[in-house]
């Protein structure tokens, strides 16, 4: 099932006062009575998929094989090319804050947005605005299998494994199938669907999840993958910043790239990069970035983050709409594979320093230019900020980089 959702485009003047009025009038929408209570310290594994096979396997591909593939399911080869600073992901969830689903890095808020992360994996052949239902009454896991790899019943049913009470099926299952199936198309499916089991949604290590194989059947029917991915992003550091432990299964790959293309600053954004054929993933991968950082210094660096120590519009980002609520809602729900979360980008619209137009969805959507925003505090955000409720997020201790 998918959720087509209905878009309108609003002017950024008319957003602002919406904001303003809105925030008056209901404050920050949380539920009443909350207190955030999070521990100071946060132990996460970030431990994720061994992907040499699939290196191996797209290095075996000519230009012709990786073509079809990216007219098909966009950038998102890249992301297995894309080294994980394990430290710097662990660093980052300390600032996490569930209760406004962004970070908060000393006054500076900043969240993954839908836009960013679409521009980053660059999949173009989707409608932005359709979305990833779960279907109530769901082909069976084996059925589906069946249906990707064109396999007899007796070979589906022999795959099928239920680790940690989860349903799932081997990546070395599904290897032979991506190397030697006859059916060239099938290949090129059966690997991305190993790329979004094992890097974009790793819930089990090793193994591709029912939830990620039904979510993936419905990429066919052009749902926008990007809300489901950021959902589960989001809803993985809650869980761990709540927790004081666990393991980060959202994509870490792509929350890696987003923040530190935060800190990729150029003095005028290449011509290039405005063109549809750029990907910025491929220039973050040839990008040299800082090694042999230790988890304390990123600490200090989040802790003591200025705004002038970034840049809040990310060099490869171009000129679009920022979704910032859907129908009634003062925020836009995010629907994941295994539960929602809300979502309000409105709070770290910065990120888009020329300014975004608005868009809302009325189930319906609303939208804002990306356009002529100025990079400026009201003295009502400066306000807010000193009265939110604040999650007690990191030890007074200063760390030295």
């Amino acid at each position: 099932m998918e959720e087509l959702i209905i878009p309108t485009t609003e002017k950024n003047a008319v957003v602002w006062y919406w904001s303003l009025k809105t925030q008056k009038e209901k404050g920050d929408s949380l539920v009443e009575g909350c207190i955030a209570n999070l521990p100071e310290y946060v132990t996460v594994n970030v431990r994720q998929n061994n992907l040499k096979d699939l290196v191996w396997i797209w290095n075996q591909w000519d230009s012709d094989t990786r073509g079809i593939f990216a007219e098909r399911y966009g950038d998102i080869a890249n992301l297995i090319a894309v080294n994980i600073d394990e430290r710097l992901i662990q660093a980052m969830v300390r600032f996490w804050d569930p209760a406004y689903q962004c970070f908060t890095f000393n006054q500076e808020n900043m969240t993954p947005t839908i836009e960013e992360y679409a521009a980053l994996l660059h999949v173009d052949n989707v409608q932005p605005y359709k979305i990833y239902v779960k279907e109530p009454k769901p082909m069976t896991f084996k059925k589906k299998l069946m249906r990707l790899t064109d396999m007899i019943d007796t070979w589906a049913e022999k795959q099928i494994k239920k680790k940690n009470e989860t349903i799932c099926i081997p990546w070395s299952s599904l290897r032979d199938l991506v190397l030697n199936h006859p059916d060239m198309l099938k290949r090129v499916n059966l690997f991305a669907l190993a790329i979004y089991g094992l890097v974009i949604f790793p819930k089990v290590l090793g193994h591709l999840e029912v939830a990620v194989v039904d979510f993936f059947e419905r990429l066919k029917q052009e749902i926008n993958p990007v809300p489901t991915i950021l959902a589960e992003t989001f809803r993985s550091l809650s869980s761990c910043r709540r927790k004081w432990e666990g393991r980060f299964i959202g994509c870490a790959q792509l929350l890696n790239v987003w923040i530190l293309s935060h800190f990729w600053k150029v003095e005028r954004t290449p011509f290039h990069m405005f063109s549809k054929t750029f990907s910025p993933l491929e220039a973050y991968v040839k990008k040299e970035w800082p090694k042999e950082v230790t988890e304390e210094q990123w600490v200090s660096v989040f802790q003591n983050l200025r705004a002038d120590d970034i840049t809040w519009r990310a060099p490869w980002i171009r000129p679009s709409v920022l979704l910032y609520r859907v129908g009634d809602q003062d925020w836009v729900p995010l629907l994941g594979l295994w539960g929602g979360v809300g979502y309000a980008p409105l709070l770290v619209q910065r990120i888009y320093e020329e300014g975004p137009r608005h868009r809302e969805i009325l189930e319906e959507s609303s939208s804002m230019e990306l356009a002529l925003y100025a990079d400026t505090l009201t003295q009502y955000y400066d306000l807010w900020r000193k009265q939110r409720i604040n999650s007690k997020q990191i030890s007074s201790t200063n760390y030295t980089v």
